[in-house]
């Protein structure tokens, strides 16, 4: 009699399905009435420090950065539009004092809030990009505070720029217009550069703003009559001369941009030299440009126009050649002395800069004295005490058998 098979069954390890870990809770608020707790119970700054310092440890930084610093800048966590969200427990407060809006209306007082989130950034680098984000958003919420609010928030900002905690880009967020028209950017704007120039120089303000993107569009900042005579007048009278002055520079820059734009234009295009001067000599007029300045734009587009050989021995050749059609344009622009000894200068300089160019520096002189661009006493000039230190051995040994020619040819 045969025995029944067993059915063949699976074996193995059977493997339970886990159940997905539950998601924390966002308790913002929770979070907040930890902070303001241990903050109103430090009672100064420096025991608000230690508190912030060990605070990390127990508190989530990392998930609650943006309300950390609501409350270290306005006392409370910020609704949209910049209210105080009030919600709180019973006997719990909503808000404290000890932030940048509740200090003393003065720099020194703001500086020490600087130096207290400077301190916890240190301590907590992941919080550095939280933070640029908490400005941004910060400086558009200007019409929800205080007018005290607004200027020590305004300090603080120039601040925390000078110190690299933040860049300068979150300025460019006072651009918004329902903050230009009612003149807010403005005043704003006004307090940064006094509290951010009174810890670094213009040249370092000014290059933190071109990079920003901010630098040429200062003017955007009026609420009205968005001229350089009412910026002018608006910073002379806030005690920010060194403002006007950079305004200046800034315009005068945008204006030599615009002028070497359409020398470069009209030279592609291929119009004839004689319109070309006619048309510069008429912008000149009305940018208030100076001869000198404008010789140095001609040299630049003609020098730019060009792929330069690499070989030294044949650049020389195809400069001059290059050049020679260009000498009535450079005549045309060097009619007084200044212009000459500008132009010999910054040839000067290219060569030095273009390393295949250093052996032709004076073919090129000589080829302007030749097509009368360059005068005789220019060229003495410079070579007596108007050069650049650039190159400045190599490039008189060249020109020293030129100018004794010169000179002798004068006796």
């Amino acid at each position: 009699m045969s025995q029944k098979q067993p059915k063949p069954t699976l074996t193995g390890q059977r493997i339970r399905t886990r159940k997905r870990d539950e998601k924390e809770k966002y308790e913002p608020l929770t979070f907040r009435d930890a902070i303001i707790g241990g903050l109103e119970s430090s009672g100064d700054l420096d025991k608000a420090s230690k508190f912030l310092d060990t605070g990390g440890g127990s508190l989530d930084y990392r998930r609650y950065a943006e309300v950390l610093f609501d409350v270290l800048i306005a006392g409370g966590m910020l609704a949209p539009g910049g209210g105080i969200v009030q919600e709180c427990s019973a006997g719990q407060p909503h808000r404290t004092t000890m932030c940048v809006f509740g200090a003393e209306d003065s720099l020194e007082a703001v500086k020490e809030h600087v130096q207290l989130i400077n301190f916890l950034m240190r301590r907590y680098k992941y919080l550095q990009k939280n933070f640029e984000d908490e400005m941004n958003k910060v400086l558009q919420f200007l019409k929800g505070f205080q007018e005290d609010e607004c200027r020590k928030l305004a300090l603080y900002t120039g601040l925390v720029i000078a110190n690299g905690l933040v860049s300068a880009t979150v300025l460019s967020k006072l651009l918004n217009e329902h903050l230009v028209k009612p003149g807010l950017s403005l005043k704003f704007m006004t307090d940064v550069l006094r509290s951010w120039l009174g810890e670094k120089d213009i040249s370092s303000v000014g290059g933190a703003l071109k990079k920003a993107g901010i630098g040429s569009k200062l003017l955007e900042f009026l609420p009205a009559r968005q001229t350089q005579e009412n910026f002018e007048e608006h910073f002379k009278a806030a005690g920010l001369p060194v403002m006007v002055d950079y305004q200046r520079s800034q315009q005068a820059a945008s204006v030599r941009r615009e002028m070497q734009s359409r020398i470069k234009e009209m030279l592609e295009n291929e119009d004839p030299l004689q319109e070309v001067v006619a048309d510069v000599k008429a912008r000149m007029q009305t940018m208030a440009i100076a001869e000198a300045d404008v010789v140095i734009l001609v040299w630049k587009v003609i020098m730019s126009s060009v792929e330069w050989n690499k070989k030294e021995d044949l650049v020389a050749e195809q400069a001059l050649k290059h050049l020679k059609v260009y000498a009535p344009l450079f005549a045309a622009f060097t009619s007084q002395s200044r212009s000459e000894l500008t132009l010999i200068v910054r040839i000067q300089e290219y060569c030095y800069e273009n390393m295949n160019f250093m052996k032709v520096f004076q073919k090129i002189i000589m080829l302007l004295y030749k097509t009368d661009v360059l005068s005789e006493d220019c060229i003495l000039k410079w070579y007596k005490d108007g050069h650049s230190p650039k190159g400045k051995s190599v490039f008189l040994e060249q020109l020293k058998k030129m100018v004794e020619w010169l000179q002798s040819a004068e006796e």
